[in-house]
């Protein structure tokens, strides 16, 4: 069984997680934490618990999902896995980062591409790709059925939904991955989201004031 730990980071307080097992295997999604105490706060965490990183996934390549990315993989020998479309954005984001006063070190590594319907394990635990664009261009969410949850990026948040002006974003399109792609799921679903507190999806089906 899986074991969840968020953390907020940088200034754009986006939410890192870890997915751990019983047995010390460990995915990290989304890592962005910017300044070197943040760096030192999930490295040490990692330490306290005795985890062993295996995987390093965005769901997408905007600049505070991938703050991390480089120390990340580095540290722990680790390649990105994301959606191929997501390439591009990732190329974009130290330029994004120069536009909002945060430049960093991105990584420029190899990276393993990841579509609809592909299986990621965390030791005998699964989770499934689920494409959901709209966001951005290759945006992906982690689903854990035997769990009920699932890491949903900047897809759908507590009562809102992700930002569609950015580029390659599509309010159109974002729509209807939630609707066909996340809303399909069980209403008791827990959605862990790039950033805010956690929802359940039968939660945003009945509240969501973009969605009602």
């Amino acid at each position: 069984m899986l074991k969840i730990r968020s953390f907020v980071f940088s200034p754009i307080q986006e939410n890192t997680y870890l997915l751990y097992d019983e047995f010390k295997n460990c995915a990290i999604i989304d890592p962005g934490c910017y300044f070197d105490a943040e760096k030192d706060e999930l490295t040490q965490f990692i330490q306290q618990m005795g985890l062993q990183p295996k995987m390093l996934l965005n769901t997408h390549c905007h600049l505070d999902h991938v703050f991390g990315n480089k120390y990340i993989a580095e540290t722990y020998g680790l390649v990105v896995q994301t959606h191929e479309k997501e390439k591009p954005v990732l190329d974009f984001a130290p330029t994004s980062g120069l536009m909002y006063n945060l430049p960093f070190d991105n990584y420029t590594g190899e990276l393993q591409y990841l579509q609809q319907g592909d299986k990621m394990l965390i030791g005998a635990d699964e989770l499934g790709v689920i494409e959901a664009p709209g966001h951005s261009p290759g945006h992906i969410c982690f689903y854990c059925k035997a769990q009920n949850f699932i890491i949903g990026g900047d897809v759908l948040f507590n009562r809102s939904i992700g930002r569609t002006d950015l580029p390659g974003g599509n309010h159109e399109q974002l729509i209807k991955s939630i609707r066909e792609k996340l809303f399909v799921l069980p209403d008791e679903t827990v959605v862990y989201s790039g950033h805010g507190p956690t929802t359940t999806i039968g939660e945003e089906k009945r509240e969501n004031p973009y969605l009602v």
